[in-house]
């Protein structure tokens, strides 16, 4: 099934809603103020159903006052039945409604001229000429002028036909997106609970599903589906939806929430645009506040141009828009936007970075412009590049950009395969951006190494701390290049880096071997050493990593070092004692063994406890066969 919506658009009196009403027999105007003041206040809707396609009416009010409930409806539709009264013919919100159908973009529909039945042939003809020179330059120009009586029904077998033939050759839009529908009406019904409904831009939705409401968060289940009073089980991009929400209050939501999958839309508060200035409009600076209209949401925003301190009318350039309140945005939105006092329309454009980067403005021109008329793939790598060190899940981009799931899962595995994007915890980098990280962490090292030649390696938390700002999954998975790195528990260091000794450093490296041979298995503590030595803690420390890693010293604690071959020494007497004696030892004797204190002889037992060459058992140690191959 083909399913295309339409909107009415033109000035207020002109026949919308009486229109609506004979081309499907239902009344748009559902309010009783409606009813009983004769206008289209709010939104309004209806439907026409031919073989194989369903076209969804929206019904807009005229009104000068209402062109901001017009908006809502405005943003879901693929064609437009502009009205033109043939008693008035045109007047000013039919001016401002084609520039605002213009401005989102809408590339089909019909000019009807209505009411045909209250003016003569040659008034007709004058009102349709007119017509046709005021829809000059618009997506209208080549279309059908068509004069219709609602009342006597005049035209309007021929209406339905070209709307069907217009609808037929409309681009519907795509159901293999990611769902996102635009809320413009909240309520409930008895037995049912909460309802919203809304045109679905893209994607698909299903019974059971659980959608979130943004910008709020809020998450529920669909419990049921409905479009045009019917039950079904999927709702799709171009359908008008009433979607049943299980378990959420209706004083929740409002007109401008957005009803999403999970985990893939982003609500913003700055959005980078191209934006077009109407000629009839006055000029814009950097600091004026607009009304922002999107969808079927609307607030206020302030404009930073980029490349001009001003936009005079009829011109177009690159900026931001900065939200008093979060929309859903997607690249290639279309948006509205309207002066503060006068309320009048004075521009529009393309949304082309939902989720700007807080980058330089001559780097967001540059990545504008790839966004405006990039291809798919190299709007990805630049978004990604732009993402820096944030990266981007494959979900979020998916509610980036307005493209098939498909294509972009596509092409995000192919940019992956020719290595120009690397993928880390379902987040994606730019390779480039990457490197860069990788270099400057490289570099860092360099220096550390250079600073303290002889500490093997910078610890881990250590070098976290220096480069805080890049997530930790990320950093650990940037270090685990062997070919640059090599990660020893919690120390780093780069591969190509060797310790070494300077003079100074030989000399202390001699006389801390000195200290420790002449001391036996009574060694000075750590500080001692220091203190001797008149150097400073953490030089002692370098030294003996240095010595340790050299293989000359053994750590026994932090406090406690003793001399490789003494520590050979002590194992060859612990291997006797037991080929002598038995293979259990006291602490007294192991202690009388190689003549030191029991405030050593405890600490060396402990670390061979450690080494599983002893296992201790009440107050005594039971030497272990591991002994023997030692």
């Amino acid at each position: 099934m083909r399913h295309i919506i339409l909107g009415t658009a033109g000035h207020i009196d002109h026949g919308k809603s009486t229109l609506v009403k004979a081309l499907t027999g239902t009344d748009p105007d559902r309010l009783k103020e409606e009813k009983e003041r004769g206008i289209t206040i709010d939104l309004g809707f209806a439907n026409m159903s031919y073989d194989g396609l369903t076209v969804g009416i929206v019904d807009v009010p005229g009104h000068e006052k209402l062109i901001k409930n017009m908006l809502a409806g405005a943003g879901g539709i693929d064609m437009v039945l502009l009205t033109i009264a043939a008693d008035e013919g045109i007047m000013p919100q039919t001016r401002e409604h084609l520039a605002i159908c213009n401005l989102l973009g809408i590339e089909a529909g019909l000019t009807v001229i209505t009411k045909m039945d209250l003016v003569d042939d040659e008034f007709l003809e004058i009102v349709i000429e007119e017509a046709r020179e005021f829809v000059k330059g618009s997506f209208l120009q080549n279309s059908e002028i068509i004069p219709i009586s609602a009342k006597t029904t005049q035209n309007m077998d021929l209406l339905r036909e070209k709307i069907k033939q217009t609808a037929m050759a409309t681009t519907q839009k795509s159901s293999g997106g990611a769902f996102r529908l635009p809320v413009d009406r909240v309520f409930t019904l008895k037995g049912f609970g909460t309802v919203v409904t809304g045109t679905a831009l893209s994607g698909t939705i299903n019974i059971d599903e659980i959608m979130e409401i943004l910008p709020s968060g809020l998450k529920a289940k669909v419990r049921g589906l409905h479009s045009h009073g019917s039950h079904i089980k999927q709702g799709a991009a171009g359908q008008r939806i009433a979607i049943n929400l299980q378990g959420i209050d209706k004083n929740a939501l409002k007109r401008g929430d957005c009803v999403v999958k999970e985990k893939t839309f982003k609500p913003t508060q700055k959005v980078n645009v191209l934006l077009k200035l109407l000629k009839t409009a006055q000029a814009l600076k950097t600091g004026t506040v607009v009304h922002f209209h999107l969808g079927t949401s609307e607030t206020t925003a302030r404009l930073v141009l980029y490349e001009t301190p001003k936009l005079l009318p009829g011109e177009t350039a690159f900026c931001q828009l900065r939200l008093k309140d979060p929309v859903v945005a997607v690249n290639k939105d279309k948006f509205i936007i309207r002066r503060l006092s006068p309320l009048e329309t004075i521009g529009g454009g393309i949304l082309l970075d939902p989720l700007p980067s807080k980058k330089k403005q001559a780097d967001d021109i540059k990545s504008l412009n790839i966004y405006l008329n990039g291809k798919l793939t190299e709007k990805i790598i630049e978004k990604i590049r732009q993402s820096s060190t944030d990266g981007m899940t494959i979900s979020m981009l998916k509610g980036w950009i307005n493209e098939e799931i498909k294509a972009i899962e596509n092409t995000v595995a192919g940019l992956i395969s020719s290595g120009q994007l690397t993928e880390s915890h379902e987040t994606l980098f730019q390779k480039q951006v990457l490197d860069n990280i990788q270099k400057k962490i490289i570099e860092h090292m360099r220096v550390f190494h250079k600073k303290n030649p002889l500490r093997l390696g910078i610890e881990k938390e250590e070098l976290k701390a220096q480069f805080k700002h890049i997530d930790s999954r990320l950093l650990l998975m940037l270090l685990a290049d062997t070919n640059n790195f090599i990660i020893e528990k919690e120390l780093l260091r780069l591969r190509e880096f060797k310790p070494k000794l300077t003079s100074i450093d030989e000399s202390l490296k001699t006389k801390i071997l000195t200290i420790l041979k002449d001391a036996a298995f009574l060694p000075p503590p750590k500080q001692e050493i220091t203190k001797s030595l008149s150097i400073k803690e953490s030089q002692t420390d370098d030294l003996l990593r240095f010595l340790i890693k050299e293989g000359s010293v053994i750590r026994i604690n932090d406090a406690i070092y003793l001399l490789k071959e003494l520590y050979n020494e002590m194992i060859k007497k612990l291997k006797e004692y037991h080929n002598k004696n038995t293979d259990v030892i006291t602490v007294g004797e192991f202690r009388d063994m190689i003549n030191t204190s029991r405030k050593y002889a405890l600490p060396y037992l402990e670390y061979l406890d450690s080494q599983k060459i002893t296992l201790r058992i009440g107050d005594k140690r039971k030497i272990m066969p591991v002994l023997f191959k030692v």
